[in-house]
């Protein structure tokens, strides 16, 4: 795989590497105590076009290709794990509707987004269902020109930011479960207080609630019934998202790791002169490359899926290695840190509980290797 940037790209990695450093790097604890990213860093990356960098300038966009929205969430994971999220989370429904939506879809819901005026969310998750689709108990009724909804939705990121939600639900007589573009922030919508979370401190997650929640019927996403493909498709380009971050999480442990190595002082020498020390290095440079090779070929994958079930067992794939290989790099960060890599003093802790949660979110790994091989098994048939 070449991974020799383009000037494009290298510009993109450039600015968001500055901005990063100079806007949020030096409030990235303070978005970790409060669980707030301040407005005018969010202003800042709609400036630098960042939420709409991969789709079409038709929509506003910026153009650009997948590989480069992996730069940019790496970039910002390396600094602040929150506010990859936002980011990162908002791009799941603007894909799916992207990729899934009409025309008119297109034009209505992605442009404000893509400006970064508004902040998409993905609602799948309930009480009940985990990984479990079967476990929804969301409903839709229809109403003339509307379908009403009502249901609790658990865990959704962005849900208080205003703009487009992609929604599921099923069916109140069949039980078939279809997918909706909603508004948030109207008739029949609320949210709970933020969840307080272990890590990923400023990427808000919040319960929503439904009741007679309305959705005009040229918002149906797809067909009636088509909810779970659309969710498997939707998810699976939200996984290029947490990949890279989780591939900055990796980053940040390596910064992290060789910084305390090489200032910390033991009989006078950095610990860095030491061989276990440089193995533990060696490791998280290791971890990186790995997950660095498959975050970006996923990029390539995503740019023109032509087989989306293939699509959806690569995504999976990266989100296993990805998670996986997170935690162990932030692991291997708190090993050369010792007894100080504990202390919420030091930036080690935050790093730890940021890998801990992103491996469980958007896909447990477990379920992601199910995917795998399922798909795998699948096709010998």
């Amino acid at each position: 795989m070449n991974f020799n940037f383009t000037k494009e790209q290298e510009l993109i990695q450039r600015s968001t590497r500055e901005f990063a450093v100079k806007n949020i790097e030096p409030i990235a604890e303070q978005i970790d105590q409060t669980n707030e990213v301040p407005e005018n860093v969010l202003r800042g990356l709609a400036d630098l076009d960042v939420f709409g960098l991969s789709f079409p300038e038709e929509y506003d966009g910026a153009g650009a290709d997948k590989e480069s929205f992996v730069i940019v969430i790496e970039q910002l994971a390396r600094v602040s794990q929150g506010v990859s999220m936002i980011v990162s989370a908002g791009t799941v429904a603007l894909e799916t509707i992207h990729y899934l939506g009409s025309g008119d879809q297109k034009r209505r819901f992605l442009p404000p987004c893509c400006r970064g005026e508004q902040i998409s969310s993905f609602a799948f998750t309930e009480p009940g269902t985990g990984s479990d689709p079967k476990q929804l108990t969301t409903t839709y009724t229809a109403d003339g020109d509307h379908y009403v909804l009502n249901g609790t939705k658990r865990f959704i990121s962005n849900a208080n930011f205003k703009g487009p939600m992609v929604v599921f639900a099923k069916e109140s007589e069949t039980g078939k479960v279809s997918a909706f573009i909603g508004e948030k922030w109207i008739d029949g919508y609320s949210i709970s207080e933020p969840w307080k979370k272990l890590g990923l401190h400023g990427g808000p997650l919040l319960d929503v609630y439904l009741k007679e929640y309305r959705i005009p019927r040229e918002n149906l996403l797809g067909e009636a019934g088509q909810g779970f493909d659309i969710l498997q498709t939707g998810i699976a380009f939200g996984k290029l998202g947490s990949g890279a971050c989780s591939l900055g999480g990796i980053l940040s442990a390596y910064d992290e790791g060789l910084k305390y190595a090489t200032e910390k002082l033991h009989r006078g020498a950095p610990i860095a002169k030491f061989q276990t020390v440089q193995m533990a290095i060696a490791q998280l440079v290791m971890l990186y490359d790995q997950t660095r090779w498959i975050c970006y070929r996923l990029g390539q994958l995503a740019n023109n899926p032509k087989d989306i079930v293939n699509y959806r067992k690569e995504a999976a794939l990266a989100k296993a290695v990805a998670g996986t290989n997170h935690v162990e790099a932030a692991r291997v960060m708190m090993d050369i840190h010792g007894s100080y890599g504990l202390m919420m003093d030091y930036k080690a802790q935050r790093i730890y509980r940021d890998a801990i949660m992103m491996k469980e979110v958007e896909g447990v790994t477990d379920l992601q290797k199910i995917v795998v091989a399922g798909t795998i098994l699948a096709g010998m048939r």
